[in-house]
């Protein structure tokens, strides 16, 4: 579809269900009449028949279980009624369109017996027996041929095969991601990410993936200064670094890499004294009280990362008048295990790509914008020992492992001299992408993403767990395709670099590539940082794709002893899905493995880089056995998009997703449901008239095919808003976390709005929604048109 827009006729949808009609009993072939009347048959014949509004009725949408068809009790629904009680999930894409094929068993060839007759001759049977008897002979030689020329054991591309992608997929074995993985950390110690990017170019040249390649950009980089921040209080006049330490030499050889290391990149830089004010998580609300009390105009603001994105909390704070930012982990919002007392991190305060050429690629000639930092704030990140020093407060956890939160008592002042110092320098930005070919639509893309260390940033281990799994599944898919099999569509690696200062290396190669992106990937795979616990498998998925991923954790689930509920959610997450999510509009997944605790408490913890404090991947996963559920459930993931003939992308659940975002008690919201509702109505009508007949392979057409799976890959474009709050994604079908379902731009302009009568900020967002759902709800009746022209054409 493109970016190309057209005027289409307003027509109107009048209300209709689209639901297969029965079979007419009177449609027989001639002399079967006595095997259509059995019983048995009618009854199987009844089965089939598929109707809509059973099938759009069934239980928990926060559940997305997975019922067999046998067990699933459905209801009646009126998709007219704005009842948002009702609003409720579809199930497997399969059972929803793909119609039930003739099982072999009622599809039987009869052949009337011949009358017998003595007249038969001998001569007739030998001539028969001779011509059989050449044909055989003749089909051996034709056999031996084929047998020669095409691996016998391969099926043919486009086939919808499910032991196809367990044979690929079975070749995985946790041991070869281990070794894959030792391999890499030993390079990541290499002052540059080159050495990095060869060693992963040779190894998926060598497992034969096609035309790999180096893509490398030039970029601006905000590097910490040679000497590090520091942070004196005046009362005392005691300095001490970003960890806690006290200003000397000693300390600073000692631990001069992690000192250099907790830096906010792109922040503001000089040197500010100034009143502490802790500013607790910097929501809203917070501001509102503390305003009320004090004067913040270039006051130093003590912040908590977690609950809503950085890039937000700052955007409020330097607009409240704040010249300075002390930012830190507050103990209590980790797990018991973790002592951050003395940990020092990185943050990014770049929205994503090279800051000197934002919204276009950083490529010779490109002009140059001059933005050494991206807000006025001086931001320092600072350890929770520190933190403990400033406030004078003792340690965080008390005798009864009750946890007390760090607070600076609002009676009590603090003064500060803070220095930051950073320097920007232009370095290169390597990539390194390689493809497998598609075979029949080698113009669409699934993508699959990783990233690889980049120099000047944080040791963390993660990018060694992405790159082994990535590189684990390019081993597997690989041995097939030498074998002769290939995909349908091509599937494209890429392994970025710049992810930690605000995934460059990603954002770069998309806007470089924008025009063809935007016309031809499909989906976007990520593989990044696929371990950050151990206790719980947590899925991300665009609300099209929920439902893959559904099937796909629930066959999983059947081959372990311990199944736990797992909660698929379309959330924000960090990491190079980022530009594919929010400026194309792509459907993304990723499998990743959490500890309970983390996903229980704030959210956004994960913008916080650590350089001491390196994820410790083979404690976690001594076996790596994790290592390898994630690489297989993402795998079939990537198998099955990128080889069945219909896209599986379910247009049903992005309407139901947008219904249940307008849940609850907002105001102005009338107009936005009965946009909803009628966006439902022409999902389903989309869904049931076109999806079905294009599973069914008697139905196909490659042109039908090819329209369809046009109109599916699109489908979340309508949803990329032009103006969002810093931090939130431009596609509002994705939450700030688990426990919002509702529209973020709509819950921060409402929160915005509380003390006004009327609110130019929540008016804006509302018309965004609105002209999102509107702009969903023309793009299916399109669709319907066109398909509807096509077969009156034929007709």
């Amino acid at each position: 579809m493109g970016e190309t827009e057209a005027t289409l006729p307003n027509m109107s949808l009048q209300g209709k269900k689209m639901a297969y009609q029965k079979v007419n009993a009177d449609q027989r072939a001639p002399g079967h009449s006595q095997y259509l009347d059995n019983d048995d048959l009618q009854a199987t014949a009844l089965d089939l028949e598929w109707d809509m509004e059973k099938e759009l009725e069934e239980s928990g949408f926060d559940q997305f279980q997975l019922d067999s068809a046998e067990n699933q009790n459905l209801g009646h629904s009126e998709t007219i009624d704005l009842d948002l009680d009702s609003i409720q999930p579809a199930t497997s894409p399969k059972g929803r369109f793909q119609r039930l094929q003739e099982e072999s068993d009622y599809i039987t060839h009869y052949t009337r017996s011949a009358p017998k007759s003595n007249r038969c001759n001998f001569c007739h049977l030998l001539k028969i027996l001779c011509i059989a008897t050449s044909l055989f002979i003749f089909g051996i030689f034709i056999g031996y041929y084929v047998h020669t020329n095409c691996p016998s054991d391969t099926p043919s591309s486009g086939t919808v095969d499910p032991q196809l992608y367990q044979e690929i997929l079975k070749t995985i074995q946790a041991e070869d991601i281990k070794k894959s993985f030792r391999n890499l950390v030993q390079l990541y110690k290499s002052e540059d990410d080159m050495e990095i990017s060869k060693k992963i170019k040779t190894q998926w040249t060598s497992l034969g993936l096609e035309d790999v390649q180096f893509v490398n950009y030039s970029v601006l980089l905000n590097l910490p200064d040679p000497s590090p921040s520091t942070v004196t209080l005046s009362s005392s006049g005691q300095c001490f670094h970003p960890n806690g330490q006290p200003c000397s030499e000693e300390a600073r050889k000692d631990s001069s890499q992690d000192l250099l290391y907790s830096y906010a990149a792109y922040s503001a830089k000089g040197i500010l004294k100034a009143e502490v004010i802790d500013v607790s998580y910097g929501m809203a609300d917070d501001l509102k009280r503390i305003r009320k009390i004090k004067n913040v105009t270039n006051q130093i603001a003590l912040l908590k990362l977690g609950k809503l994105p950085l890039l937000y909390k700052l955007s409020l704070l330097e607009k409240a008048g704040f010249g300075g930012v002390l930012l830190y982990i507050d103990p209590c919002d980790l797990p018991k295990t973790v002592n951050p007392s003395h940990d020092t991190f990185m943050v990014s305060l770049n929205p994503g790509g090279d800051p000197s050429t934002p919204g276009y690629p950083s490529v010779d000639g490109s002009f140059r914008q001059s933005r050494s930092n991206l807000t006025s704030l001086l931001v320092q990140p600072i350890s929770a020992s520190l933190v403990a020093k400033l406030i004078s407060s003792p340690k965080a956890r008390t005798k009864n492992d009750a946890c007390s939160p760090l607070e600076l008592p609002n009676n009590e002042v603090r003064v500060v001299s803070m220095q930051v110092q950073t320097v920007k320098k232009l370095k290169t930005v390597t990539n390194v992408v390689g493809y497998v070919m598609g075979l029949t639509s080698p113009d669409r893309y699934i993508i699959v993403g990783s990233h690889h260390h980049t120099a000047h940033s944080y040791n963390g281990q993660e990018w060694a767990s992405s790159t082994a799994i990535i590189t684990a599944f390019i081993r597997a898919l690989m041995s097939k395709v030498k074998r002769g099999w290939r995909p349908d569509r091509t599937i494209v690696f890429c392994s970025w670099g710049g992810t930690a200062f605000g995934n460059i290396g990603s954002y770069e190669w998309g806007e470089d590539f924008k025009k063809v992106l935007q016309k031809n990937v499909v989906a976007y795979i990520s593989i990044h940082s696929p371990l950050r616990g151990n206790s719980s498998l947590h899925p991300v998925a665009s609300p099209s794709l929920q439902q893959l991923v559904v099937e796909k954790n629930n066959f999983n689930c059947t081959r372990r002893a311990q199944c736990p509920e797992t909660n698929i959610s379309s959330i924000q997450i960090q990491g190079d899905a980022d530009y594919f999510i929010n400026h194309l509009g792509v459907p993304i997944v990723q499998f990743a493995y959490e500890d309970i605790k983390a996903l229980e408490g704030p959210s956004f913890l994960s913008e916080a880089l650590f350089s001491t404090r390196a994820t410790k991947i083979e404690e976690m996963d001594p076996s790596f056995n994790l290592h390898e559920t994630i690489t297989k459930l993402s795998g079939e993931v990537i198998l099955q998009i990128a080889n069945e003939p219909v896209l599986p992308f379910n247009a049903i659940d992005i309407a139901l997703e947008v219904q249940n975002n307008l849940k609850g008690d907002q105001p102005n919201t009338h107009q936005l449901l009965a946009m909803a509702s009628r966006l439902r109505e022409s999902a389903e009508l989309f869904q049931s008239d076109e999806m079905r007949p294009a599973n069914d392979p008697k139905e196909r057409a490659s042109n039908r095919i090819r329209m369809l799976n046009d109109i599916l890959q699109d489908m979340e474009k309508s949803f990329l808003v032009k103006q969002a709050p810093p931090g939130f994604y431009r596609n509002i079908l994705y939450h700030l976390d688990e426990k919002t379902s509702r529209f973020s731009i709509l819950v921060e302009a409402w929160e915005h709005c509380k003390p006004l009568a009327s609110n130019e900020t929540l008016q804006e967002a509302l018309s965004e929604v609105l002209n999102s759902i509107n702009s969903a709800q023309v793009y299916f009746k399109a669709g319907l048109d066109v398909f509807r022209s096509v077969l009156d054409g034929k007709n």
